[in-house]
């Protein structure tokens, strides 16, 4: 018998298998052929439970870092407020105001003071048109004067009130001023019933003017003032009787 000869030692495994994950080189002869198209991974986006896939573009852009381009923001709550409420418009407030104006006796148990410890534009503003308005018969640049001597005229009453002493803002003034209109407005369709009888016209027009002045001056001219009221009252009366005139036409 022969005696048996060496066995055969089994070859080494490769170092590159692909059945364990592993890449494995090709020759330049075996590669395909590297020109073409990239085909764009099917994306979808889970929104809501629902899947929806992205267009070659999107995903394009998320590649590229640029995916903050299609981001949606959500709706803020705050951004969803009522139109009055956005223009800080209070009605109930400014209803309050001209009630506070228009009957200005203390004995009446209005809280007269808010007109001018909380002002705002929107109120006087709407007056201040309105008289306007019925200003406009047969003249009609007289709309932007109007407002130009509310705005300059309330300023005019700022500055002398705050030369004597006073502690008033023009935002205050500004509001005083163009609430304290209404007595003028009030008085306009009177006016125009007894526009015939000079001296009953004559009556009404001082009577509307010592309304407006007084609701003004009893709002602005405070206990600061002591002895110097009349300072302030006498042109804030002048003002109301070239609001009138403006009105007249005289």
């Amino acid at each position: 018998m022969q005696p048996p000869g060496p066995q055969q030692q089994p070859p080494p495994p490769p170092l590159f298998a692909p059945n364990n994950g592993d890449f494995t080189f090709v020759s330049s002869a075996d590669a395909e052929d590297p020109s073409g198209s990239i085909t764009a991974p099917d994306v979808k986006l889970n929104l809501g439970g629902e899947f929806i896939k992205e267009s070659s573009a999107t995903t394009f852009l998320r590649q590229r870092g640029y995916g903050w381009l299609l981001e949606v923001e959500d709706d803020d709550p705050e951004d969803n407020k009522p139109l009055l409420e956005e223009l800080d418009i209070d009605l109930k407030d400014i209803y309050y105001k001209i009630r506070c104006v228009l009957m200005p006796m203390p004995s009446l148990g209005f809280n007269r003071q808010v007109v001018r410890d909380n002002p705002d534009f929107w109120g006087p503003l709407a007056v201040v048109l309105f008289f306007s308005m019925i200003s406009l018969y047969g003249q009609f640049k007289v709309v932007s004067w109007i407002i130009t001597i509310w705005i300059f005229g309330s300023l005019t009453i700022f500055l002398l009130a705050r030369v004597l002493g006073g502690e008033v803002a023009y935002g205050q003034v500004l509001g005083v001023i163009g609430y304290s209109l209404l007595p003028l407005i009030v008085i306009a369709p009177v006016l125009l019933v007894v526009g015939s009888f000079e001296v009953v016209s004559t009556l009404i027009k001082l009577f509307g003017v010592f309304w407006a002045a007084y609701s003004a001056a009893s709002l602005l001219v405070g206990e600061e003032f002591k002895t110097k009221k009349p300072l302030l009252i006498y042109p804030i009366f002048l003002l109301y009787i070239y609001f009138l005139s403006l009105y007249t036409g005289v």
